[in-house]
């Protein structure tokens, strides 16, 4: 039995759904004038978001939270962040055409060729740009792909965001509440040479692997590296990012899988130097980076690993 859904969460879905509705209809230097003023207002309160956002940043710089660069940072963060949901509402009116002009990439022969080869192809990426964007990109190319997308509440704005997804080409799993069979289908996929995109820097079901990220401990989910020691997929971290008006995207190196140790210890080893990337990546592109959540393990409170 789905628990009943709060006036906030009634709330939020009503603001997603007339977001989808209206934001297309109007002129886009409007809508994104309105978005970047609502993430000024939000950035000027200093919400428990905001401050947190603030504190993984200063990690990210080796900095205090109480650096006026951070606070500087944190503001182009929420901007970017805003941005990202004000382009969430414009993709589906975008034309195939523009999203794939306007997208910048480096390091895409890899899975190309990967994928030529019938090898099947993990991408991981950390939460930073539009990664709805660079979804519709990859399928905007002519290539299909399988991603598992985190249970929002209410369940209407689950499958509506989910909807969205798979109008831009996805096919989309749910991480909690479907079948069960979330890692079987996603290897399955692997295995028949297709590829899987997954978010990797925070683990959201308190099964992850413990990692070194920017000087400390945290969790990753295990999914990104699982799949490639199961199925012998290659896997390839992607770092998002804004740029100008459009947007980046560079592939980097594939993950080595080891040779020698158990399972449990090759993608301990992997799943460490996928953190190692998304660090370099992130550094680059702080205020792409949008976690305005928990992240640490010191920073966590009791009991608290694993929660949304």
């Amino acid at each position: 039995m789905t628990d009943k859904p709060s006036p906030q969460d009634r709330l939020v879905a009503a603001g997603f759904g007339a977001g989808w509705a209206v934001v297309p209809r109007l002129p886009e230097r409007l809508t994104g004038w309105a978005f970047r003023v609502a993430a000024d207002r939000l950035w000027k309160r200093r919400g428990k978001s905001v401050l947190r956002l603030e504190s993984n940043l200063a990690r990210v710089k080796g900095s205090s939270p109480d650096d006026p660069a951070i606070r500087t940072l944190s503001r182009d963060g929420l901007r970017s962040y805003f941005r990202y949901f004000h382009e969430v509402f414009r993709l589906p009116s975008m034309s195939t055409d523009e999203i794939v002009s306007r997208m910048h990439v480096i390091g895409d022969a890899q899975i190309y060729d990967n994928l030529d080869k019938g090898r099947g192809v993990v991408l991981a990426l950390p939460h930073m740009g539009n990664w709805d964007q660079a979804g519709a990109w990859f399928a905007g190319t002519g290539h299909s792909f399988t991603t598992v997308a985190e249970r929002l509440k209410p369940e209407s704005l689950f499958h509506r965001y989910t909807a969205f997804r798979e109008g831009l080409g996805m096919e989309v799993l749910p991480l909690t509440g479907g079948d069960g069979h979330v890692f079987a289908t996603l290897a399955s996929r692997l295995r028949a040479g297709r590829t899987v995109a997954l978010p990797a820097e925070r683990d959201l079901t308190a099964n992850g692997v413990e990692v070194q990220f920017f000087g400390s401990s945290t969790l990753m989910p295990a999914g990104p590296g699982l799949l490639a020691v199961h199925t012998g997929a290659a896997l390839i971290p992607a770092i998002l990012y804004f740029e100008g008006r459009d947007w980046g995207l560079q592939f980097h190196e594939e993950i080595a899988v080891p040779e020698e140790g158990t399972r449990k210890e090759k993608v301990a080893v992997v799943m460490q130097s996928l953190a190692t990337v998304f660090e370099k990546g992130i550094t680059e592109h702080p205020e792409d980076w949008h976690m305005l959540q928990r992240l640490w393990l010191e920073d966590l409170e009791p009991g608290a690993v694993g929660e949304q």
